[in-house]
């Protein structure tokens, strides 16, 4: 299936990982992303706090490139994802077309049926915690999602990988999302309440879809283990990086090589690489 693809500036620079592991698995479950042409930053974070009419034009002229495309428009990153959502609230709608975080639209039910049938290594015993991030499914006003306090997505597609996904609370916290240079001590509060949420579910690992909360878990992960004393172990996956694995794609060592929290032992462990 074809469908209009916003990869956001991010994911040109700090989420390369992501950007690499997403074109490495789309054509394996028969999606064809086709990046908007000539397309533009959506604002995030800084536009909404300067102008309130830029923080929504920016977003709108990339809605207007799909139209014109005429096909669905599908983004990664949950900053853009958000503030495209918004420009569409905010214009009355979208005729057409929808506009789709990717993991939503990578875990419909017709595409998890295609990925059960072309499993080549299950993911058995790896256990691992959902990671949604605050802005994916939040606030429902402007997503439309029913279940944007208890959020299934990456649950359901662990399960059809053959991983073990855990319940847990947190899945929708905040992570500090754009605060990480300014105000680190919140990064590190809120980051290590995660952490150890997740270590008391039983995780081994996070699963996300937001290259901004994979930042915060990973990047930080060393720094917080000092400050609060503990030596944390907890490798931060997008999901789509776990869906290479499990379709046997040959990059995927080169995506993970990205990370700071190495995940290879934990693989090893596990007996999946």
């Amino acid at each position: 299936m074809k469908v209009s693809y916003y990869p956001g500036c991010s994911l040109e620079g700090i989420a390369l990982d992501y950007a690499a592991s997403i074109a490495g698995v789309a054509p394996l479950v028969n999606v064809e992303l086709m990046e908007l042409e000539e397309w533009n930053c959506c604002g995030a974070t800084a536009a909404h706090s300067i102008s309130h009419a830029l923080a929504l034009d920016l977003p709108a002229r990339n809605l207007d490139l799909a139209q014109r495309a005429g096909r669905d428009l599908v983004a990664p990153c949950a900053l853009c994802y958000n503030r495209l959502k918004v420009a569409e609230k905010a214009r009355g709608g979208l005729k057409d077309i929808k506009v789709w975080d990717l993991l939503e639209f990578m875990t419909q039910d017709s595409y998890l049926g295609a990925l059960s049938k072309k499993m080549v290594q299950p993911l058995k015993d790896l256990k691992a915690v959902g990671y949604y991030g605050c802005l994916m499914a939040r606030p429902p006003a402007v997503t439309n999602k029913k279940d944007y306090e208890n959020p299934q997505n990456l649950e359901n597609l662990l399960k059809v990988l053959g991983a073990t996904p855990l319940d847990w609370s947190f899945k929708t916290d905040c992570c500090g999302a754009g605060l990480a240079v300014a105000r680190p001590d919140i990064i590190d509060t809120l980051v290590q309440r995660l952490y150890e949420r997740a270590l008391a579910a039983g995780a081994e690992c996070f699963v996300v879809s937001c290259q901004m909360c994979q930042a915060n878990l990973d990047l930080t992960q060393e720094r917080i283990s000092k400050k609060f004393g503990n030596n944390f172990y907890l490798p931060v996956f997008y999901f789509t990086e776990l869906m290479g694995l499990a379709l046997g794609h040959p990059q995927v060592k080169d995506w993970l090589a990205r990370h700071l929290v190495d995940p290879i032992p934990l693989l090893k462990k596990k007996g999946l690489i």
